[in-house]
């Protein structure tokens, strides 16, 4: 099936060919004419599969139907979590709305206000924004939300896990209750069916893949390791396997720093991008990355969702996330678009529970692999992969002396 199936405009249609793409993904092809028929939509997919042009494409042809915003009003606004993730969105509806007669802005914190407030003086058909930042610019007078068609949250989930479900019912009371309400989050939660409840009218609810799943094209690799020697093993991966691209997700700021630090002492061109950075060094950061400068970014999650680098090969967890579902987006950085990716993470014995509950919300065992030189000196976590013929051990790592009973042997047999 091909996006001119889904009723899409010719200068839309010209847009997504001069990108590349042909076939629409499962959420794009359910999404799509939802929300050109005016609906408002609730939509949960996994990162990776196109969700963005799910709202961004609908959005622009709806707009593209009506009249140009007068001064400091607003026709269609979208919450992000993130300054990362509301500059991807952005830079999607720029793209997107080339061939078309649409004024797009950006507004978030970490940067002067003052070009934000001349920006919007003679209104935008898209703001794409965090919540923070648009309260206080409406605090100033500086936009008008009075003619909003459109409202559309992006990572909702992640809004609210972040706290911004005051600022989000606060931007809620200032917008018409007649508009177009769309939603888009990686999972349903009740928090999130409480908020909805709130915002929406008649939702169609749509759920392309199971939300807490993890992309079939993406290896997931455990490496048992002391918690002191994961910095000599993320060393010893990238040059091993001669890795030019990796992000690697660090529970602090401090610790990303560093890990930095590490990185360069042992000749890896490394950078880190989290909240105590300034907003014009973790955008170099993340260009340097993108463009080949540096091999390892070190991000805290702050760069879990919403971060899009093209055909990034690896992710490494070098600490697991306190919250299972943060997994699924860290790694779904890589493998997306159908493209094969890699996620290793190096877990300690701290962190066995963290594992075991990643492991139960995507329903998997992860492979564990105690690589050779790195046989951690504490308990490993146990998996089905934990005899050697099951892949637990590199190949010239010395088996055990310990001899196995009969029982055992008996046993493994009928497993082969």
């Amino acid at each position: 099936m091909s996006f001119a199936t889904l009723g899409l405009c010719d200068e839309l249609l010209q847009a997504i060919a001069e990108q590349g793409y042909t076939s629409p993904t499962a959420i794009q092809l359910e999404a799509i004419p939802a929300v050109l028929s005016g609906r408002d939509v609730m939509a949960a997919a996994h990162t990776g599969t196109g969700k963005t042009a799910s709202f961004t494409l609908p959005m622009l042809q709806l707009l593209s139907r009506g009249e140009s915003p007068q001064a400091l009003q607003v026709r269609a606004l979208v919450l992000t979590p993130t300054r990362e993730l509301a500059a991807q969105v952005m830079q999607s509806v720029q793209v997107y709305s080339t061939h078309l007669k649409i004024r797009t802005a950006a507004v978030f914190g970490g940067v002067r206000i003052e070009p934000q407030i001349a920006e919007l003086q003679i209104g935008v058909d898209v703001l794409v924004g965090t919540p923070g930042r648009l309260l206080d610019l409406h605090s100033q007078g500086a936009m008008s939300f009075d003619t909003l068609e459109i409202l559309v949250l992006d990572e909702a989930d992640r809004m609210l896990e972040l706290g911004f479900i005051d600022d989000i019912q606060r931007i809620q009371a200032l917008l018409p209750e007649k508009r177009q309400t769309l939603m888009f989050s990686a999972t349903f939660s009740e928090a999130i069916k409480s908020l909805a409840h709130k915002m929406f009218t008649n939702p169609l609810m749509i759920e392309a893949a199971a939300a807490n799943s993890t992309v079939t094209a993406i290896k997931q690799l455990v490496h048992p390791v002391d918690q002191e020697r994961k910095s000599e093993l993320l060393i010893d991966l990238i040059k091993r396997n001669q890795w030019h691209q990796v992000l690697v997700f660090i529970r602090t700021k401090k610790g990303a720093d560093i890990l930095v630090s590490e990185l360069k002492k042992a000749g890896i061109k490394a950078e880190s991008i989290h909240a105590d950075r300034s907003q014009h060094a973790r955008t170099q950061a993340l260009e340097n990355f993108r463009n080949g400068q540096i091999v390892a970014l070190i991000a805290t999650d702050i760069a879990a969702r919403g971060l899009d680098v093209s055909q990034l090969p690896c992710v490494v967890n070098f600490d697991l996330p306190y919250v299972p579902e943060d997994y699924v987006h860290r790694i779904g950085r890589t493998g997306r678009a159908g493209a094969e990716g890699l996620a290793v993470s190096l877990v300690s014995e701290a962190e066995y529970k963290q594992l075991k509950s990643i492991e139960q919300l995507i329903g998997l065992t992860l492979e564990r692999k105690i690589l050779r030189g790195f046989m951690p000196t504490e308990k490993a976590p146990k998996s089905p992969y934990d005899d050697a013929e099951y892949g637990c051990f590199e190949p010239d790592r010395k088996p055990s002396s310990k001899p196995k009973s009969s029982h055992r042997r008996a046993k493994s047999s009928r497993r082969r």
